[in-house]
């Protein structure tokens, strides 16, 4: 058996569960029969033995699809979905659940994702985090649906679990060095051996990665949206006997770039008067956008852009095998840091100088389980889990000399009280927000093999969470004015707010399963899941009531609820040389929390946490790995239809807005971030030459429409795009997987057009905001194994 190895090719394979991997001709027969290995039920088992759709990329996958960090991911797993406008406004999907952010600063630390994001079996409570780079990776598993009883913490829509390559007792080196265009350069090393005996090791790696800018601002001269990551991880592991080990890892990674900005769009219509559209008020500025073309790449803003952001953190993990069991325990600490200016009003027009807010999180987790060993009739897992986290930000907003009249407008008010051009100039807001949460949970899931081919699954898990939210923010700066009128204006963009909340909830939730092999290679199941996480509390201010007051009763959001049903086939044939995999599904979800944004408002649009009633997400999913000599070839193909069941009081599509548009009614309508068709085709193909071999990799992802924004506004529908990625290169290594390599490789090889996120600007007047795709970059590589 294998959990991954790093001979092959193809680590692992965007399957359902994986394909097995494919070396040189000599051994591609052997890796063929090869078992790997998942622990995506936090015990080692056979892949397709596992009775839920998953998907897994092993090293050197990752390695051959240049994939860098989980926005490369989605290429190879079509079920993933994943948006950021900047790293703190990060989300991503599985079957289009989980949690959603539409545009820069619309992030609420108040909402915890749906999509548990993990790293060596530690949660990462923050998304932000899956924006840095992949380092030293030993594979990363993919899990969709609920994952509640196992991981916890709101896995409501699955589970991303990432598990770094492990120190080793045998010595070895392993480098890597990438130059391509717009200068991008990318390092990776690793390291690792014994320090005492067979008792100590360590492993030590770093990557480094450099790229410029890839939008152009005409106003400064500079390239903006560069790239500057820097990760380092090192590891200790202290195994005195067989039946116990000890891993200690340390890391670190920092994201320090001129970025994320957006360019022009498209222009979209409302029905607000024409003054008040994009149009007629660039028009009074004497502002043309630097391009109507967002493939020209060109920006005008002119307010600074920056994201300064780190995380790190250690984490301890036990095992002792006890005969009988392994208990595990798991103890982490992490933080991570967040600063960044932004130009919010996208243009080159001085409305708003300065949009930021430095935040700070601390978590601390502790997990502790048993697991049986070995291959019985009644295996099982049980354990219990603590984790609190705070989070503190520091809101400031300040408004510039044009601010008024894009925000306000010449007149204000039923008088029509004359607006001054200055009244917003050096207006501000700053303020203090904390947010704390304490989670326990005890869980237990039991396997049962009642007859030789046939096993039932039961598990429960009960979580208890209390969360507190303070939100305080003031006002400073502006001209004096007595008018109310005026005051009333500068209030609607900026007002002080002071709350606090908080919210206790006690949940069970858990999942039944019965899996039967007719026979040996063929793996029927069906099974039935409930997810739940906990309600939220508003951490970015309250809409505002109809005395124009903040509405203290959406403070908190009732906690969402799911079911899903799913039914799957697993199969290996042709003497292992095809996998294919089915799965079909069907979720329900109650209370689904999600971002918000409130068009009622005419001058900034917030964005808050709301329930929408009710949601459903059904689909089917099928994946396929075929090897036929030295050729690997891999498809998955995903359908989702996401439906809006019960949603009376949406935000409303810009096109029909008015000036006193409050809700609309989005039941029966799409999904907001789901393509419902997504699909990825892999090859890989092998030559030997010369003591070595020629290899050729290629993935190509493709992706249908979908509404970028819960508005569901057509001026917010993304088209659908491919995109190709490949390599091409030379391989000398012997059987223990030493030797070099060298590759020329290409992203986005077809140079395709396609945006992949959008934004409406604040003050609703029509512009559409985009992020344009990553231009075609190509380089070289050159890799070192020891």
């Amino acid at each position: 058996m294998r959990i991954i190895p790093g001979t092959g090719l193809l680590s692992g394979a965007v399957l359902m569960l994986s394909a097995p991997a494919m070396a040189d001709e000599s051994s591609a027969e052997s890796e063929a029969s090869e078992t790997i290995i998942v622990t995506a039920r936090q015990r080692p088992e056979d892949a397709q033995d596992v009775p839920a759709a998953l998907s897994v990329v092993g090293d050197r996958w990752l390695e051959q699809s240049y994939t860098l960090n989980t926005r490369d991911l989605t290429t190879l797993v079509p079920a993933l979905n994943y948006s950021s406008a900047n790293p703190r406004n990060t989300a991503f999907t599985i079957r289009g659940l989980g949690s959603s952010v539409v545009a820069v600063s619309q992030a609420n630390d108040g909402l915890e994702p749906g999509v548990g994001y993990y790293v060596d079996g530690v949660y990462h409570a923050r998304p932000a985090t899956a924006a840095f780079d992949f380092s030293d990776i030993e594979r990363i598993e993919v899990l969709r649906g609920p994952q509640g009883t196992l991981f916890g913490k709101n896995t409501t829509a699955g589970a991303i679990n990432i598990i770094s390559a492990a120190p080793s007792f045998t010595p070895g080196v392993n480098a890597e060095l990438s130059v391509g265009e717009r200068q991008f350069v990318q390092t990776r090393v690793s390291a690792t051996g014994p320090l005492a005996g067979h008792k100590l090791a360590y492993r030590l790696s770093g990557t480094l990665t450099r790229r410029d800018g890839l939008l152009r601002n005409i106003v400064n001269g500079r390239d903006q949206n560069t790239l500057g990551t820097q990760a380092v991880r090192g590891q200790v592991l202290w195994q005195p006997s067989a039946d116990f080990k000890f891993r200690l890892i340390a890391d670190f990674a920092n994201f320090d770039s001129e970025c994320c900005t957006q360019v022009y769009l498209r222009v979209g219509t409302s029905l607000r008067a024409a003054a008040r559209q994009f149009p007629a008020l660039a028009a009074a500025a004497g502002y043309t956008p630097a391009s109507t073309n967002p493939y020209d790449r060109l920006t005008d803003i002119d307010a600074p852009l920056a994201v300064k952001t780190s995380e790190g953190g250690i984490a301890g993990t036990a095992d002792w095998n006890i005969g009988a069991a392994t208990v595990t325990s798991i103890s982490a600490w992490r933080f991570w840091n967040w600063d960044a200016a932004n130009d919010r009003d996208f243009t080159s027009l001085p409305i708003q100088l300065i949009q930021r807010i430095p935040s700070r999180q601390d978590q601390l987790s502790q997990e502790l389980r048993i697991a049986s060993n070995g291959d019985r009739d009644f295996t099982y897992v049980s354990g219990l889990y603590f984790f609190r986290q705070v989070l503190t930000g520091h809101p400031t907003s300040v408004f510039g000399p044009y601010g008024a009249p894009w925000l306000i407008g010449a007149t204000t008010g039923a008088n029509a009280t004359p607006v001054p051009a200055n009244l917003l100039d050096g207006y501000g807001q700053t303020g203090d927000t904390r947010f704390a949460v304490n989670s326990y949970a005890a869980f237990g899931e039991a396997n049962w093999r009642i007859l030789p081919r046939l096993t039932l699954t039961g598990g429960l898990r009960y979580t208890y969470e209390v969360k507190e939210g303070d939100f305080s923010t003031q006002v400073f700066g502006g001209p004096t004015t007595t008018s109310t009128a005026l005051n009333n204006a500068r209030l609607g963009v900026l007002r002080p707010q002071t709350y606090s909340a908080r919210d206790s909830e006690g949940s069970l939730s858990g999942r039944a399963n019965i899996a039967w092999q007719p026979v040996e290679d063929v793996l029927l199941y069906a099974s039935v899941a409930r997810g739940f996480k906990s309600g939220g509390i508003n951490m970015s201010g309250l809409p505002l009531d109809a005395n124009n007051q903040p509405a203290l009763s959406t403070a908190v959001v009732e906690p969402e609820r799911n079911t899903t049903w799913e039914a799957g086939i697993k199969s290996t044939l042709w003497d292992n040389r095809l996998t294919l995999n089915l799965a079909a599904y069907h979720t329900t979800v109650s209370d689904f929390q999600a971002t918000v944004v409130d068009s009622s408002q005419t001058v900034a649009l917030r964005g808050y946490l709301s329930n929408i009633p009710e949601v459903r997400v059904q689909g089917i999913e099928a994946d396929a790995a075929l090897r036929i000599g030295r050729l690997t070839l891999i498809g998955a193909l995903a359908y989702s239809d996401g439906t809006y069941t019960d949603y009376p009081a949406g935000p409303c599509p810009l096109e029909v807005q008015t000036a006193a548009t409050a809700a609309c009614d989005l039941s029966g309508h799409r999904f907001a971030g789901l393509p419902r068709w997504s699909e990825t085709l892999s090859a890989d193909y092998t030559v030997p030459v010369a003591d070595g071999a020629l290899f050729f990799h290629a993935d190509s992802n493709w992706r249908s429409g979908y509404f970028g924004d819960p508005s569901l506004s057509r001026f917010t529908f993304i088209d659908g795009y491919n995109l190709t990625n490949a390599s091409l290169g030379y391989r000398r290594e012997n059987a223990d997987g030493e030797g070099w390599e060298i590759a020329v490789f290409a992203r986005n090889l077809f140079d395709a057009d396609y945006i992949q996120n959008v934004t409406i600007q604040a003050g609703n007047s029509g512009l559409i905001l985009g992020t344009p795709s990553d231009p075609r970059t190509a380089g070289v590589t050159f890799r070192l194994r020891r």
